[in-house]
């Protein structure tokens, strides 16, 4: 169920109808139940097969990390542990990694001389399974180390893994800030519900009048690469860049508005990473929980900074090539996740990393020129790189950026009727910009303003969406993650 198709629109006001008119009895226990079902339901709607599939490793994690806290023996605790691991990360690698690892294989013995074939999986890949894979094993991992106590209520359990506003695409949420609020009475607060509606409404902004808008020419560009110039390629580029993150962020802020017209809150999982000073700035506003998952289960255990040079390197380009191959099962994927952390490690090695804490302009209304072009510089680099992310193959990302580097990169681009994307792209960044200091741009933006203004300007959202969306639906990048 796609959260911009009319089975959502009907689905989340019943389930928000239903959840707290059960409120009124103070029943919590009822309204996680009702939020578990509507979680399967949410799920199973696209795939019930794949439904069982979620059970089971909810199941799993669930026995396994009450197992682990009331075992004596520590050996005891690590079998257990590592028999989770292999377990949830053996069906990722089944319906993720396997025909990658087939292929690649045959293709490089190929080069020896050796030609053979093996066979293939013909597997569709469970939406979300990259995302609440995470959320178990980051569980499994703080149990063991004895950070968080197992939680004994099944249901409770079950709806940190498998909540619908955050099943098919994150945030990867975390035990210890998602569990306490299932166990806590919640009661209907008008304005955390009005802040949700608001939010929603930014989220579907990004992703239908920016997001997939840009979809309409990057689509027709990277799927007919041959047939433009190089300055075709660059705003290909370009818009690539502007509707992954308008895609991405839309979809969390829609499921982070959801999730508190329940009473919940989810981690902030973006901060205007467009507006970062490098690329530093940008991995710590970008996809914030997998960056910080990343940081927390794998980066750290491995010595984190306080290594060596040689070993910090290492680190980094783990960090960041896991994070490629997390996205997907191609080289395009490593090569973007090679490509960031060589962006990064002179940061680090130079103790830089760290120099862009704050928010830019931050006491200002305009950044400074230093800054604008500090701006620039991280999103030209950005946006090369996500070339590899968008490309089908490598073959595919080294031709594209043949393009770019030709003569034709001055040439006047082939595409027409950008007129309106480019007002678009005004209005969105404007208000991103205005609203760069809150959890998301619309949180505060008005809130002085009269009622009747204020009201205006939401309605003119609403009524921006409908005049201006494609009418074609198109599902959320990071749902085939």
């Amino acid at each position: 169920m796609l959260f911009n198709s009319l089975n959502f629109a009907i689905f989340l006001p019943t389930i928000f109808i239903l959840h707290w008119t059960l409120a009124i009895r103070n029943n919590k226990k009822i309204q996680n139940i009702l939020l578990l079902i509507a979680s399967f339901y949410f799920y199973g709607s696209w795939d019930i097969r794949f439904l069982f599939l979620l059970i089971f490793s909810t199941l799993l994690d669930y026995f396994l990390g009450m197992k682990i806290f009331l075992s004596p023996q520590q050996a005891t605790k690590k079998l257990l542990l590592w028999l989770s691991l292999s377990v949830n990360l053996g069906f990722l690698a089944i319906f993720k990694y396997f025909n990658f690892f087939v292929n690649s294989f045959t293709e490089g013995i190929s080069h020896l001389g050796i030609h053979t074939s093996f066979w293939t999986l013909r597997l569709v890949l469970p939406l979300g399974i990259s995302f609440y894979t995470f959320h178990g094993l980051s569980y499994i991992i703080d149990v063991y180390k004895g950070k968080i106590k197992p939680e004994g209520n099944l249901i409770e359990y079950g709806l940190f893994v498998s909540f619908f506003p955050l099943l098919i695409a994150g945030p990867i949420e975390r035990a210890n800030h998602l569990l306490p609020q299932f166990k806590k009475p919640r009661q209907f607060n008008y304005l955390q519900a009005a802040d949700g509606l608001k939010q929603i409404l930014w989220g579907f902004f990004k992703k239908l009048i920016i997001a997939d808008n840009c979809a309409l020419y990057t689509n027709i560009i990277f799927k007919n690469s041959n047939g433009y110039n190089g300055s075709t390629h660059i705003l290909g580029a370009v818009f690539f860049s502007i509707q992954i993150y308008a895609d991405f962020s839309g979809y969390s802020d829609i499921a982070l508005g959801t999730a508190r017209l329940f009473g919940i809150e989810l981690l902030q999982n973006f901060s205007f990473p467009y507006f970062s000073r490098d690329i530093a700035e940008f991995w710590r506003r970008w996809h914030i929980s997998l960056t910080s998952w990343f940081t927390d289960y794998v980066y750290i255990p491995l010595g984190g900074s306080r290594v060596s040079t040689a070993k910090k390197i290492r680190n980094v380009f783990i960090i960041f090539l896991l994070s490629g191959f997390w996205h997907g099962a191609n080289w395009t994927f490593l090569a973007w996740g090679a490509l960031n952390a060589i962006y990064f490690i002179p940061l680090l090695l130079l103790k830089k990393n760290r120099v862009h804490m704050n928010n830019v302009a931050s006491d200002k209304s305009l950044p400074s020129l230093n800054e604008i072009s500090q701006i620039l510089l991280t999103f030209m680099l950005t946006t090369f790189a996500w070339i590899f992310f968008r490309s089908e193959n490598l073959g595919a990302a080294f031709m594209y950026i043949s393009r770019i580097i030709s003569r034709s990169a001055f040439a006047v681009p082939q595409i027409e009727n950008t007129r309106l994307l480019l007002v678009h792209f005004f209005i969105f960044f404007t208000i991103e910009w205005l609203g760069r200091t809150e959890k998301y741009a619309i949180a505060s933006l008005g809130i002085s303003w009269p009622k009747v203004i204020r009201w205006g300007f939401y309605s003119f959202i609403i009524f921006y969406i409908g005049m201006y969306m494609p009418t074609q639906e198109t599902p959320f990048i990071y749902f085939q993650f």
